[in-house]
């Protein structure tokens, strides 16, 4: 991987990573338009981590809450009933599912999780799927001639129950073109929470996981018959902390007011055109590499 194509990869990651369009399509995709080597899916986890690093400056005072709230209920249970507490026990529960499974699926993740054909698909379908949860929310917040409008949860009132069902949302963005943030957005939507309490403990919720899997795929990075060496790497981690914030600062303030369907007609678009190129015969749902093969198995996390 040369300088440059760390640089274009690291951009459009700290693009994407926060916006429900998946992250992890968007650079196979990248790699396909300027006719590179698939990145892979060690490098997608590790530059996650610049991305997650924004996630924990942005959010820092109420990870600084949640973290001593919930360390200090393990010896104080009266603690145990504080919202920081419960958050933090609600973090852990929701990982378990993404967790589990991306062990499970170690072989597809790498190999034919990455085929364009069902990152285009996944791309309409998530969208579509998206667009209903946000028309529900709309309607709830405004109502209708025959109903007034409906208050929609916060997080104070995350359940445990809810926090599994984030959870296995979450786990769906094992596959790349679902979207990490699009999915738990969606639970959250369908849930019945508002659109910053959703998106708030979506990236609350992805840190555990996306740190493990970039810390699980360091050892993968510049190994013996990998194009990824660890400078471009870096560098790439760096450009998409820097751009991730900024994005993660718009999109939060975007999100309080405005509606998810820009996001839903681009997945559409570009899901619709990727299909075409691939039938007739524009675009090798391969390209880039050896998808199904299996070789250098990992797992990661995306957005």
């Amino acid at each position: 991987m040369s300088w440059f194509e760390s640089l274009i990869l690291g951009l459009v990651q700290g693009l994407t990573e926060f916006l429900p369009i998946s992250s992890s399509a968007h650079l196979r995709l990248t790699a396909v338009a300027f006719d590179w080597k698939d990145p892979g899916a060690a490098f997608t986890a590790v530059t996650q981590i610049g991305t997650e690093a924004a996630v924990i400056i942005y959010f820092r005072k109420d990870i600084g809450r949640i973290i001593s709230a919930w360390f200090r209920s393990l010896t104080d249970r009266s603690l145990r009933s504080d919202p920081d507490a419960r958050m933090g026990w609600l973090v852990i529960i929701g990982s378990v599912p993404i967790g589990v499974l991306g062990l499970t699926l170690q072989d597809a993740i790498e190999g034919p999780f990455r085929d364009l054909r069902l990152i285009a698909t996944n791309l309409i379908v998530l969208g579509v799927i998206l667009a209903v949860a946000d028309r529900m929310a709309m309607r709830d917040a405004t109502g209708g001639r025959h109903r007034a409008a409906r208050e929609r949860k916060t997080l104070d009132q995350l359940s445990v129950r809810d926090g599994l069902v984030y959870g296995l949302c979450q786990a769906l963005a094992l596959v790349p073109g679902v979207s990490r943030s699009g999915a738990t957005i969606t639970g959250g939507l369908f849930l019945g929470y508002r659109r910053d309490a959703a998106a708030r403990y979506a990236f609350l919720l992805a840190i555990p996981a996306v740190v493990a899997s970039g810390g699980y795929e360091l050892a993968s990075i510049g190994e013996e018959g990998s194009h990824v060496s660890w400078g471009p790497t870096i560098f790439a981690t760096v450009i998409a902390f820097v751009v991730g914030y900024a994005i993660i600062a718009w999109f939060m303030k975007f999100i309080s007011t405005r509606s998810f369907m820009p996001f839903v007609w681009y997945r559409i678009a570009v899901g619709a055109l990727l299909l075409v190129l691939i039938t007739v015969g524009a675009v090798d749902p391969d390209a880039g590499g050896d998808i199904g093969t299996g070789d250098h198995v990992t797992s990661e996390t995306e957005g």
